[in-house]
């Protein structure tokens, strides 16, 4: 099989751009990072109970600030789909918060009914969706700031998501199946069994042709969003598919696990592109929404004094070699 000429490109470009930083963040481990949707800022969550922001200066990350006021692990994050001063954290402390990078301030505290580990803006913006570890699923008005519905599932949700015309409503489920409800309706439309075992994560591409889902079973498998069918797998790594992300064409798709490398494939063959070393756990991964840049933050300890220590570093890759 020839290999596509956005292959050969890409690999000559990653040649050429090898490199990883790693930049200091937190004082335990990173378990999310987002890149605000102009691409200037990237947020990261973390164990020690604070999101950082930093500002990407050329080819390097500058710490803006760290936030503080949860009072449990930051879980997840993610940005205001196109308000790129907004940001919103989920924590096991039962709250989100949603902070402003031009106060620096929490601007909102939102009460939730139990400890929050996933969360997702709507692609509209009007909307944030927030589980938690009881499989409830509150839908609150980003304006307001007042719940507008609760859903409480019966199966175990690990990831949730908006199509991006924001009509559909995504869950990935315990049982390997992908549920798909109406927007805001929230009916039911289809569930669909995706994969044999725990189906962990799911991310839409920017271009709104396909959305991927990573499982237990070690899989990638990638769907045509409008035909909901499988169009092909992406099988590189060994555990089980913790987190993905689509670059910003939509031709790129970095996948992670507790395998030491995280994968980058083409969409369009499942080729595999690049791999980018790495010497633990990778727990999330978030590509540049402009450019070839992908962040990452892994489960690295601080091994100079103490091998114990969290390192809580977020890093780079993508970076010039001689940068």
């Amino acid at each position: 099989m020839a290999v596509s000429s956005y292959v050969l490109a890409m690999q000559e470009l990653f040649r050429a751009n090898t490199r990883s930083r790693e930049f200091p963040a937190h004082g335990a481990k990173v378990h999310s990072v987002a890149w605000s949707c102009c691409g200037r800022r990237l947020a990261s969550g973390s164990f020690d109970k604070t999101a950082s922001v930093f500002v990407l200066d050329k080819d390097r990350l500058v710490k803006e600030n760290n936030y503080r006021g949860h009072g449990d692990s930051v879980d997840q994050l993610c940005w205001h789909p196109s308000n790129p001063d907004l940001f919103v954290t989920a924590s096991g402390d039962k709250t989100i918060r949603i902070w402003d990078v031009r106060t620096t301030k929490c601007i909102a505290t939102v009460n939730t009914k139990g400890e929050n580990i996933n969360i997702c803006w709507s692609p509209d913006g009007q909307t944030i969706a927030v589980g938690n570890k009881d499989d409830v699923v509150t839908f609150i008005d980003a304006k307001t700031h007042r719940s507008k519905a609760e859903e409480q599932f019966k199966f175990e949700v690990n990831e949730i998501s908006w199509n991006n015309d924001n009509n559909m409503f995504f869950l990935t489920n315990g049982n390997g199946c992908i549920n798909i409800l109406s927007y805001p309706e929230l009916k039911p439309i289809q569930s669909i069994n995706a994969h044999p075992s725990n189906c962990i994560c799911i991310k839409f591409d920017p271009m709104g042709k396909y959305f991927a889902t990573g499982s237990a079973d070690a899989l990638v498998s990638l769907w045509d969003v409008d035909e909901l069918v499988c169009v092909r797998c992406f099988s590189r790594l060994d555990w089980p598919v913790r987190t993905l992300s689509f670059s910003h064409d939509g031709k790129m798709l970095a996948s992670a696990s507790e395998d030491h490398f995280i994968d980058i494939a083409e969409v369009e063959t499942g080729e595999k592109l690049w791999e980018v070393q790495c010497e633990s756990p990778t727990f999330t991964v978030a590509w540049h929404p402009k450019r070839p840049l992908l962040a990452y933050a892994c489960d690295d300890k601080d091994g100079k004094y103490d091998n114990s220590r969290e390192a809580g570093t977020v890093k780079l890759f993508g970076l010039p070699n001689d940068s």
